[in-house]
């Protein structure tokens, strides 16, 4: 086999650099099923991708730690994937024993099962996670077993919820320290105290001896010490992020949590943020994942639905950044699902969990998985992360990774202020006695053409304003903010769509983009042929809004194609410049 590039850490991997490289890795992310142009029903396009990884053009994203991924590269058992795999089987082993009393089916399992880790240790391609995956689906897929370990994960979670109401809670959270705090001010008090409270929820957090082994945890007198020592790592990093002296502000929160029983403090951890006056989108699995919550378990949980019982469940999988703001600002807990039944895996989170990550100012993160995933991970996140988690000797831990410095946050305030300059510049010209006009074309929907298109609409633009007196024209090329994506773009030229100020709606036709072409001396290039504005997903849900800003207003006019014409485009892609193709389902008129 050809000998491949030494590679460092993943946030190295290139495609372009080496063909036989290219060749691997096109190999390991096909056989993982992560690659999106082979599986794009399942797996995120890379402009998603890039809501919460910073990625260059050419760059590839793993989804497992630098270590793991070292021992994948060169296809070598190595002792350590050899005792990832071997616990990954007697995960499974487990699953069985415990659900499955039918000898015929149970063998069968394992026979189907030991082909796959047969291949898997042959030619170690597959990320454990990923062989766990399949090794679960196997076992569900042939027992009818669709949640082998509800009863558990009930138990569990009942437990910690007992624990809550107990004399040993109260002394644990309660108790107040031994020293002054050195605080300076009632502010440095109250945080300190806030401090103190979201630290002992965190420890008895990652102390799953009280939902595992309760009567030992009650006879334990050294559990009350252990919880109620001092963390100033904790204090120290949690005071940068969130404390008085920080750029302290109300702080949108996604929130990973780990496991069941666990989940039960996290929500009280959560609560606290709450009060401190932060949101909070709480991330769940889709889909059976070992012990890990699971978004519907709250219709079988009892203490999970009490836990639950204010916070606004989001069952869509595809929520627009709209839709995501404003159930964000009627609710100060959200839940959601992150799309998967597996370890975190970026390629495989839903929409509504990847606009939920780059709408975040923090991801927290709890539990050792995660850390792998995004600590030990040498990528570079879009936002900041904080994990939270218990290491192999015992020790509770956080670690805190800023997102890349090439990364600006375009927050839902700066977006509003760009809508609202446009909005006010769109009153002052009614004011005037002129009429508004906005123009709808094609920005970004011709991969490769964005500059080109630009320069036809500017062009177009520039023209109709020298031809017509009173007249403003709204061109969205004008109007573009370095950082935004097509997401942003969308939510803030549906704010000044809907503001009502809108006199004339044009929108691109084929005719528009001939004159542009004419008018800038040039012959209409080959990938311009036949096109207007319903080529454009964007334009698409431009010309829903006008239809429905007309039955509002009906004095403004609608200029341009047909719309019927533009409903072969459903929704326009996810943080895209550039649009998919129609698919078949959606060709007819």
């Amino acid at each position: 086999m050809p000998k491949l590039p030494r590679i460092s850490s993943v946030r190295d991997l290139r495609y372009g650099q080496d063909p036989v490289l290219d060749a691997w890795l096109l190999h390991f992310m096909t056989e993982n099923n992560i690659e999106p142009t082979v599986n794009p029903g399942e797996n995120a396009q890379v402009e998603q991708l890039r809501f919460m990884v910073d990625l260059d053009d050419d760059q590839v994203f793993v989804p497992c730690s630098d270590a793991m991924f070292e021992n994948l590269l060169h296809t070598r058992l190595t002792s350590a994937l050899r005792l990832e795999y071997r616990e990954k089987w007697r995960q499974l082993v487990h699953l069985v024993h415990v659900n499955i009393t039918d000898r015929y089916t149970r063998r069968k399992i394992f026979s189907l099962s030991r082909h796959k880790i047969q291949g898997v240790l042959h030619a170690p391609f597959l990320i454990p996670s990923r062989f766990l995956k399949q090794l679960v689906t196997i076992f569900m897929a042939m027992s009818g077993v669709h949640d082998p370990q509800r009863a558990e994960k009930r138990q569990a979670n009942k437990r910690a919820q007992e624990f809550m109401s107990s004399p040993t809670m109260n002394q644990c959270l309660y108790t107040c320290p031994d020293s002054t705090m050195g605080c300076l001010s009632i502010k440095d008090l109250r945080w300190q105290l806030d401090l103190l409270e979201l630290a002992r929820l965190c420890r008895l957090s990652l102390r799953p001896e009280i939902w595992e082994t309760p009567d030992q945890v009650r006879s334990n007198p050294s559990f009350f010490d252990h919880v109620c020592t001092p963390w100033p790592e904790f204090s120290q990093t949690m005071t940068q992020v969130m404390g008085p002296d920080s750029s302290f502000r109300q702080l949108k929160i996604l929130y990973l949590p780990d496991r069941s029983g666990e989940i039960i403090f996290d929500l009280r951890f959560i609560r606290v943020l709450m009060r401190l006056g932060h949101k909070v989108i709480l991330a769940l699995k889709e889909g059976y994942s070992l012990d890990n919550p699971v978004f519907w378990d709250v219709e079988h949980d009892k203490s999970l639905e009490i836990a639950l019982s204010d916070a606004f469940f989001v069952e869509n999988s595809r929520m627009t950044k709209n839709d995501l703001l404003k159930a964000q600002r009627e609710n100060s807990l959200l839940v959601i699902s992150d799309g998967t039944r597996e370890r975190l895996n970026l390629w495989r989170t839903s929409v509504t969990f990847a606009r939920a990550w780059k709408e975040a100012d923090l991801i927290i993160a709890k539990g050792y998985p995660h850390h792998r995933r995004l600590i030990q991970n040498s990528h570079q996140f879009t936002r900041d992360i904080l994990c939270l988690y218990r290491d192999d000797v015992g020790q509770d831990q956080i670690i805190f990774k800023k997102k890349s410095s090439r990364v600006t946050k375009i927050t839902e305030f700066q977006i509003r202020v760009q809508a609202d300059s446009i909005i006010n510049r769109m009153r002052a010209a009614r004011s005037d006695g002129k009429q508004v006009m906005f123009y709808s074309a094609i920005i970004g929907s011709i991969p490769g053409q964005t500059q080109v298109a630009l320069k036809v609409v500017s062009t177009f633009v520039d023209n109709l304003r020298s031809r017509h007196a009173n007249l403003m024209v709204i061109n969205p090329a004008e109007h573009f903010v370095q950082g935004m994506d097509g997401d942003d773009l969308m939510y803030m030229w549906e704010r000044v769509q809907r503001s009502g100020f809108i006199d004339v709606w044009r929108f691109q036709s084929v005719s528009d983009i001939e004159e542009s072409f004419e008018l800038l001396g040039e012959v209409v290039p080959a990938e311009w042929h036949g096109k207007d504005s319903t080529f454009s997903t964007g334009c698409t849900k431009e010309m829903h809004i006008a239809l429905d800003m007309q039955k509002k207003h009906p004095e403004m006019q609608i200029i341009g194609p047909d719309p019927r014409r533009f409903f072969r485009r459903m929704e326009y892609g996810v943080g895209k410049y550039f649009d998919a193709r129609i698919t078949d389902k959606d060709r007819s008129l």
